[in-house]
């Protein structure tokens, strides 16, 4: 343990180290802002087509900032094997949203909730495991995986900027002007910012955006009275159903969470520690997801994995410090257990994260495009991304070339890019031939 004497701001570039309490809890609010939005939007889509009532999603919601907040300490602070040791922002995750809204609407909640399960020891015992089989997750791999995480979140940034998918009032001049107010926040905080105040930027963009947001009449604070102060979530508050078509489906968008996980993982050690992950850190961040899920499902809630979103902030302002990001966890812990501040985060109108998000997911693409440079450019190397990312990216902005796959491969195929990415990338790496000469 770190002496309270060595207590330094410059530690927040450090993996270890005390940063000054003060100066610690706004970069951890920081991760929190970023992706507290992202981490409730998954439970109301599913939620809605699973047929639940509004308080049983509010619940949810409170559950999922509980989860995040205990992922996120145990992926800081490791449980045996269990955790990497790094900078992880956990939360609930988009990949699992289109397949358990078919399993939600079909079969409803209840069989969501065993898949998860299931679903979750699997990941995780594959996590504790990953040495035997991550050979064939090569660091080529990872990088086109990574990059497709980029690309695929950038849509989602586009989206909250205009003011939400699907809002009434998408687009609209109210919601691109907060929007741009927010993002030149950043940018102009982040230009004219001395030392690590700089890294505050999007922070200080949300702020500024979140008042302007106010005075556009954007944010509504009047459901905030049938929220309480204090409430434990309930343990099993539905009770799991075992149905093996969910089952499947939802084990195969684990091994794709998996592989982000992996991506995500490798995206921070090289953008924010300027090396190559271990195979504890990407073994213990794998079992993290898949254990924390099984927990997650325990309480009625969907699969945690890593957060992309948060990925790119480490990217972006190097803030790596264990600690600092330990302040965000309390802080997401905090939220779980009063209703009433997670109802208060969630006012944040999506202008304003949009404004924030559209660098730092742009900061992943980037942290991709760096882990392929890293690969070599190789006639290989170029193969598999160039292959990877032309059908994952490509077949799925046109999901009618999938109408002849069963539904449960077409559910997973057709709306998830980096599942498709993840596919061809490690068919390529298993047959092309390992040495490939460049022919003049």
């Amino acid at each position: 343990m770190t002496s309270i004497k060595n207590t330094s701001i410059d530690n927040i570039y450090q993996l270890d180290g005390r940063v000054p309490i003060g100066k610690a809890i706004p970069f951890g609010l920081q991760h929190v802002l970023a992706m507290f939005v992202a981490n409730i939007t998954p439970i109301i889509i599913v939620a809605g087509a699973s047929g639940l009532s509004g308080e049983q999603t509010a619940t949810l919601i409170q559950c999922a900032m509980l989860i995040a907040g205990i992922g996120t300490m145990i992926q800081l602070y490791p449980v045996w094997r269990i955790g990497a040791k790094m900078p992880i922002v956990m939360g609930i995750s988009f990949t699992f949203v289109s397949i358990l809204c078919v399993i939600g609407s079909q079969y409803g909640y209840n069989a969501v909730i065993g898949a998860v399960l299931v679903g979750g020891m699997v990941e995780g015992i594959l996590g504790l495991f990953a040495k035997y089989w991550r050979k064939i997750i090569t660091p080529i791999v990872a990088a086109s995986v990574v990059t497709a995480i980029g690309f695929s979140l950038l849509n989602v940034g586009a989206h909250s900027f205009g003011g939400g998918n699907g809002s009434a009032d998408f687009g609209s001049s109210t919601n691109l002007i907060i929007g741009t107010i927010t993002l030149v926040t950043c940018l102009v905080f982040n230009i004219l910012a001395k030392k690590h105040y700089k890294n505050l930027s999007v922070l200080v963009g949300l702020i500024v955006g979140y008042i302007v947001a106010i005075c556009f009449g954007k944010v509504d604070f009047g459901n905030l009275a049938g929220y309480s102060m204090f409430a434990v979530p309930q343990f099993l508050p539905f009770k799991p159903e075992f149905n093996l078509n969910a089952i499947v489906s939802v084990v195969l968008i684990f091994l794709v969470s998996a592989t982000e996980t992996i991506g995500d993982t490798s995206a921070l050690a090289v953008s924010g520690l300027g090396r190559e992950a271990k195979e504890e850190e990407i073994s213990g961040s794998i079992a993290c997801d898949g254990f924390v899920s099984f927990i997650s499902a325990l309480f009625g809630c969907m699969p945690i994995t890593s957060f992309s979103q948060n990925v790119g902030l480490v990217a972006m302002t190097k803030v790596i410090n264990r600690y600092t990001l330990l302040m965000g966890a309390i802080v997401m812990v905090l939220a779980g257990l009063c209703p009433l501040f997670g109802a208060l985060l969630a006012t944040l109108p999506e202008p304003v994260l949009g404004g924030c998000t559209l660098i730092m997911f742009g900061s992943i693409v980037v942290s991709g495009l760096q882990m392929i440079g890293n690969c070599g450019y190789n006639q290989r190397n170029m193969l598999i991304v160039a292959l990877s990312l032309s059908i994952g990216i490509g077949f799925t902005q046109v999901p009618d070339i999938f109408v002849i796959f069963p539904d449960v491969m077409r559910n997973v195929l057709a709306d998830n890019s980096v599942a498709v990415v993840f596919l061809v990338a490690v068919i390529l790496n298993l047959v092309l031939p390992k040495h490939m000469e460049n022919h003049e």
